[in-house]
């Protein structure tokens, strides 16, 4: 599980790295005949075992089907490739494959291939794959157009999820090798499109509509997703029309902008991250815990979030309360709850906190985007001005910001998580787990905690989960092992004239190129 969790961590390193890879800069192409989808995102690979990163799952998502998917704004799955998934007993979760699949090009889609598809991801183990996240597969077998996931821990509500996200792309087994990552040229899914063409290192990927696909067709037949250096360049190209979207990584400034441009119409999704301050308990300032405890406290009662989301974000973002995103099932407002109209000064006092409390904040300059230095102006602006703080900013290059992180280095600290899959234990489990799974490494250790982390992932009743889920955020909420500061929103500028762009994002994570089309 550590290892998963981790590689989710390397994950939001690929996100943030935006300026990278080479690409056009804003050329002028034809767009009357298709889409064609401007990104800053760079493309590691195509194959499903070779990335882990946003900007190839986009290009995955339109290429490969799964045994379970999302429907457009749910956040809980269904099935695709399989007629129905479920637990047999404890440890074994079944699917029944759908008749008359075919990839795209022509070869059936059988259980086997399935099979293939999840012994090559656990196989391979590639370092930049997402073969991790199967970490509770004992074994997968196929009987018939039945297929049999065997699982280490028993009633693991986290493995349908699993199943839907990039670990889980089924893929031909008579083209990709059980040994090797395959090349970008010549992948074979059975998604709604078919790769065309990948040129310049991944910068340039064509698409055209796979024509055995067994669902809806596509509403546009062809689509380029073209990559860019800057952001400036992606703006530039979808003002002039260049390009018919803008997909990822626009600054803030470039999306209010673009969102006023009568031409252009923008469409917001959560994108899944959740930003926070995390807490050394060990490091911090304080003399004894109830004084740490006390401190973190103040501290919660006085960041002003709505003003981090509007004067630094320009409402890109959303203000957080909770680590879990708000469009998941048992997300809470628990600091919200917690903290409304709390006293900070009274909190301190009680606890014998002299004050002004020195405090350091350690955060990152490049890996969150160029706002992290404003944001983090605002938070110290914030706290000094209460008079009970002084704040000793510090910040430092990702590369050596998140070594830090990992060795418990920095007594309070920036970080920021994104999902593996849409569920709330996407996010306790690193947040708030156990030490070999919680990322933060910050000495958190509550077993009341830990153990209600564990159980819900394996709570079968939904109502239950539910509620041990919302418990979690209610504890965490009142001992802030962490603060959640900021929620993502996912933004799409596109041409006026297109259609299906509100069906394009939402909480799962997934962009449905297939659902946009013109008039």
């Amino acid at each position: 599980m550590k290892t998963r969790l981790l590689s989710a961590l390397a994950l939001s390193a690929a996100v943030a790295a935006v300026l990278t890879g080479c690409a056009s800069t804003g050329s002028s192409t034809d767009v009357s005949d298709g889409l064609v989808i401007g990104t800053t995102d760079p493309v590691t690979s195509l194959d499903p075992a070779g990335a882990w990163d946003r900007g190839s799952y986009t290009v995955q998502t339109q290429l490969y089907q799964h045994l379970l998917t999302y429907p457009a704004g749910k956040t809980t799955t269904s099935p695709e490739v399989a007629k129905s998934c479920d637990f047999t007993d404890g440890t074994h979760y079944v699917c029944e494959i759908r008749d008359g699949l075919t990839f795209s090009n022509g070869d059936d889609l059988t259980a086997k291939d399935v099979v293939f598809s999840f012994e090559r991801q656990v196989g391979l183990g590639a370092t930049d794959g997402p073969g991790s996240l199967l970490a509770n597969m004992r074994s997968v077998a196929a009987d018939g157009s039945q297929v049999t996931f065997t699982l280490k821990q028993a009633n693991d509500q986290t493995f349908p999820y699993v199943l839907a996200s990039m670990a889980g792309a089924i893929v031909d087994s008579q083209v990709f090798s059980k040994t090797k990552i395959h090349a970008n040229d010549g992948v074979v899914g059975s998604g709604p499109y078919a790769l065309q063409q990948s040129a310049d290192g991944g910068a340039t990927i064509a698409l055209t509509a796979n024509e055995e696909y067994d669902g809806t067709a596509p509403a546009t037949s062809n689509v380029t997703i073209k990559q860019y250096t800057k952001s400036a360049d992606l703006k530039l190209a979808v003002q002039k029309g260049d390009a018919d979207i803008a997909y990822r990584q626009l600054t803030p400034t470039e999306v209010t902008s673009l969102a006023d441009d009568d031409g252009l119409q923008r469409v917001q999704g959560s994108s899944g991250e959740v930003r926070f301050l995390a807490f050394n308990l060990e490091t911090m300032p304080g003399k004894d815990t109830a004084q740490k405890t006390a401190i973190r406290q103040a501290v919660a009662a006085t960041v002003d979030r709505a003003a981090i989301a509007k004067d630094v974000y320009q409402d890109t973002y959303a203000p957080a309360y909770s680590i879990v995103p708000s469009d998941f099932s048992g997300a809470t407002d628990a600091f919200q709850t917690e903290y409304d109209g709390a006293d900070a000064a009274a909190i301190l006092e009680k606890a014998g906190v002299s004050t002004p409390v020195a405090l350091p904040i350690q955060y990152t300059t490049d890996h969150y985007g160029s706002g992290s230095d404003d944001e983090y102006a605002l938070i110290k602006q914030q706290l000094e001005d209460t008079g009970l703080f002084t704040v000793d900013l510090q910040s430092a290059s990702w590369d050596t910001y998140v070594g830090n992180v990992g060795k418990g280095e920095y007594p309070v600290f920036q970080l920021g998580f994104f999902q593996d899959y849409p569920d709330a234990s996407s996010y306790l489990t690193p947040a708030y787990g156990s030490a070999d799974v919680n990322l933060l490494a910050n000495h958190f250790d509550d077993t009341a905690v830990t153990d209600l982390v564990t159980a819900q992932a394996v709570e079968a009743d939904p109502a239950t989960r539910k509620q041990q889920i919302e418990e979690v955020q209610r504890d965490t909420a009142e001992s802030v092992p962490l603060i959640p500061l900021l929620a993502g929103q996912e933004n799409v500028i596109g041409q006026k004239s297109l259609t299906g762009l509100t069906k394009s994002v939402d909480a799962s994570g997934e962009f449905r190129i297939w659902e946009i089309g013109r008039p």
